[in-house]
Order: structure tokens, then C-alpha cells, then sequence
């Protein structure tokens, strides 16, 4: 037998309309043409599928039969062909994106709300994790796109794109520092009791790398596991801390903390997209990649 899927796509509607026309029309095509493909696969089985008749058409037993194997998987290529269809025209589908929280308040909560108005359809999955487990999953290819705050460390499998730099201020409470305002310099912060993320993070690498590079032990006081916590922290004036300047410019307008001057500074750092060279992205998750990427 050498009949193709064609052949059971027409008996397909034929099968549902009862009728060669109807379904010819169904298919965008002639009457003619359908008899014909009804008739080469009658011929490759060996049976009668059609008993036809003035009114249209009704299956024999044997196109009963086939009819059972047929309608399920028809309709199981034509649901899938939808659904790659939407996702090709961005009806549907999903991007699936890890972050850190830096990355998240400092780049991406906007970036996002422009994909979303521009692909409602589309679904936006974010893991928000440190650096580490978020490159980990992005090289298992849990996630399409890793959205993190340098430094960062790739392979040769990993494509980096800066997207926005930023730097870190260093903060502390008012009744902490009292009228203390004056420019201080690294070594003088051993005064105060030090506040950073858990040195599971790259922020804590950042900064022991920074302290060391001046000859100051880095010991912080207080170490968290995520972000998002820093500022509360230093508002109680449990300690002083760096904080990305996006993080505490309102509480500093605000007095809730006092901005602390330092003789060194502090280097620059960037927001970064990283990618898997190895895993092909999706319709969706490219057209992420490239708001993500706009100025």
C-alpha cells in the first residue's frame, strides 16, 4: 500500500460531509479530484470505502472501520498544525525567561510591558533566581533567555549581550549613620555593620573582588538571599549596603536613607541577556530578544 497522507485527508471530510462536493469545497478543490484520490485508496486497501448514492455518500463497514483510526489522528495533525501556526504569528505560545532581581526592577519590568502590548497572546513565564541556577537552567534549556547583572561567567555555548548599565550606591540609615555625612573611604565602612547579598551571588563576588583589590578584608554583618531585601534592611539601620541607584533614589529623596560618599568608585556594572547558542528559540522568544535588545 502506498497511500499517503493526502489520500486520508480527503476521506477525512469526505467521511464528515458525506458528500464529494462539500468536502471538494472543504479542501479547495474540484469533485473530480476527490473521487479520484477516494478511488486510488479504495484501490490500494482493497475495499469499498463509499457506498454512494444519489443523496451523497455513507461508509461501508470497512470505511466505518477506518474511519475510527482516521478522524483522531486527522484531527490531532490539524490541531497540532494550528497551534504551530498561531505560535509562528504570535497568538500563542509562551517565552520562558530567568532573571535576577536586580535585572527584574532595574531593566526588565518594562521591557515586558512592551512585549506584552505587543503580544498579548503570548505567555511570559520568569523564574527570578540568583546567577548561578539561572545559567543552569538556561544550558539545560529550561528557560529561552537569562536576564542577569554582571559579572558573569559563560562558555563558549553562551552568547552575551549588554543591554543597560547601571551602578550601585552605597546606603545607610539616618539614626545608623547620624550626622555623619562626611566622604568616607572603603576601609572606613569596618565602622558600621556591613549589609550584602549571601556569597552565593554574584554581587557578593563583586564586591569581596572590589574590597580585595584595595586591600580590605570583605566580611559582611548581614547577608541576604535575595535583593529585594537590602533596602528594608538598611531603612531599619541594620547596617550599610550597596544597592543599585534605581533601588534607593526614592527613599533617598524621601530621607528614609542617607546616600554615603566614597573616595573609591565603584566600578560600573551591566544588565545582561544571555543565551544559548545550542537551543534554538522560538517565534516569540526571538521577538523577545529583540525588544530586550532595542535602545
Amino acid at each position: 500500500m502506498n497511500a499517503n497522507f493526502e489520500s486520508y485527508k480527503i476521506f477525512y471530510y469526505v467521511a464528515k460531509y458525506r458528500n464529494f462536493t462539500l468536502a471538494a469545497r472543504a479542501l479547495s478543490t474540484s469533485q473530480p479530484s476527490v473521487t479520484r484520490y477516494i478511488k486510488g485508496l479504495e484501490n490500494n486497501l482493497g475495499c469499498r470505502l463509499f457506498i454512494r448514492s444519489t443523496k451523497g455518500v455513507s461508509l461501508t463497514p470497512e470505511g466505518k472501520t477506518l474511519c475510527r483510526h482516521v478522524v483522531p489522528a486527522c484531527e490531532l495533525i490539524f490541531k497540532g498544525e494550528e497551534t504551530l501556526c498561531n505560535s509562528l504569528s504570535l497568538q500563542s505560545g509562551s517565552v520562558y525567561i530567568g532573571a535576577t532581581e536586580t535585572a527584574i526592577h532595574c531593566f526588565l519590568l518594562s521591557k515586558l510591558e512592551k512585549f506584552h502590548c505587543a503580544y498579548p497572546h503570548v505567555g511570559i513565564k520568569i523564574t527570578n533566581a540568583t546567577t548561578r541556577p539561572i545559567l543552569s537552567d538556561l544550558k539545560s534549556g529550561k528557560i529561552d533567555l537569562a536576564v542577569v547583572a554582571t559579572p558573569v561567567q559563560t562558555d563558549g555555548h553562551m552568547k552575551l549581550t549588554r543591554l543597560k548599565k547601571f551602578r550601585d550606591i552605597l546606603i545607610g540609615g539616618p539614626k545608623l549613620l547620624g550626622s555623619d555625612t562626611k566622604r568616607l573611604k572603603l576601609r572606613d565602612l569596618n565602622q558600621y555593620p556591613l549589609v550584602c547579598l549571601s556569597e552565593s551571588t554574584v554581587t557578593y563576588q563583586f564586591y569581596s573582588e572590589l574590597f580585595l583589590r584595595n586591600g580590605i578584608p570583605f566580611q559582611p554583618d548581614i547577608e541576604l538571599a535575595t535583593a529585594d531585601l537590602l533596602l528594608p534592611i538598611i531603612q531599619k539601620n541594620l547596617g550599610v549596603g550597596f544597592v543599585p541607584e534605581k533601588f534607593a533614589v526614592g527613599a533617598v529623596e524621601r530621607g528614609e536613607v542617607i546616600r554615603i560618599e566614597l573616595e573609591e568608585q565603584i566600578p560600573q556594572r551591566y544588565i545582561c541577556m544571555v543565551r544559548n547558542r545550542q537551543n534554538p528559540l522560538s517565534a516569540a522568544a526571538r521577538q523577545m530578544v529583540k525588544i530586550l535588545a532595542e535602545e
